[in-house]
């Protein structure tokens, strides 16, 4: 069932469900949209898929008409109830969970409306969780995007880094808030991110770990940060000098590969 601005408040009030703040729940009301971002994943044949946020089923009606093997997470009972009645007979099998405690490791496709209020985390869980993820594709508030886009200046950050060192992230396009129910107060970004082959995927995870440290204070330098996380400011400058990184950088000065390159260089002087 396409989910629409003419039967959402039909099947609301014959459900009883209201949609929750707690739960940053605003439902797509424009199929077209739901049907571009679901094309937007680029299913193939046997690729396996899971939904982060099942809903009303905006997007899920157009990956129920899928072959694949196809989860959809829903943390509100009673949305999940409502779901998994209706989409009984297809592909789709509904998972009434916090996506937070599904293990989502085999899937290949990753797709959701995620919540305003824990987008950071539930990426963060995805991006290192997802171990055979070719590609994901989230929508977001707009304001929230370069925080994963961005590779310099006050919005970068770890999650930007562990981005760009598993793979790419492309801008798709911008949602208005009138394609909502209720409509947000802002503008939403759809984008995708192309997760790239490793033969040691466990390097970059160590990375994001260690650059999650050295974020702490973003105001002070990077030896600085580098010295609290050592408790050594001799290693700490060593570490500087071997890798050609100025000590007075500060954290969002400094790239990716950098960072995939402190964490390399401490695993390898760990004895140190």
């Amino acid at each position: 069932m396409e989910i629409n601005r003419k039967n959402i408040t039909q099947i609301m009030n014959e459900t009883d469900i209201v949609p929750d703040k707690d739960y940053g729940q605003n439902f797509l009301v424009e199929p077209e949209i739901a049907k571009r971002i679901v094309e937007s994943l680029k299913i193939e044949e046997d690729e396996t898929v899971i939904e982060i946020g099942t809903g009303l089923g905006s997007l899920t009606h157009f990956l129920s008409l899928l072959n694949n093997k196809i989860a959809s997470v829903e943390i509100d009972e009673r949305v999940a109830y409502f779901a998994s009645k209706y989409y009984e007979d297809t592909s789709v099998k509904i998972v009434n969970k916090d996506i937070r405690n599904v293990d989502v490791s085999s899937y290949e496709k990753i797709i959701g409306n995620l919540p305003y209020n824990i987008t950071t985390e539930l990426i963060q869980y995805l991006l290192i969780s997802c171990s055979k993820a070719k590609r994901m594709v989230f929508m977001i508030q707009s304001e929230a995007f370069p925080h994963f886009f961005d590779v310099s200046g006050k919005e970068y950050g770890p999650t930007s880094i562990l981005i760009h060192l598993l793979g790419t992230i492309t801008r798709l396009f911008t949602v208005k808030p009138g394609s909502f129910y209720p409509m947000p107060k802002c503008n939403s970004v759809v984008f995708a991110i192309d997760i790239r082959e490793f033969d040691n995927r466990s390097n970059i995870i160590d990375a994001f770990k260690v650059t999650k440290q050295l974020f702490l204070n973003r105001r002070k330098t990077i030896l600085n940060n580098l010295n609290a996380y050592l408790k050594d400011k001799d290693y700490a400058l060593k570490v500087c000098a071997d890798l050609d990184i100025n000590p007075a950088t500060r954290p969002e000065q400094i790239s990716p590969i950098t960072y995939l390159k402190i964490s390399d260089y401490l695993k390898a002087h760990k004895t140190k």
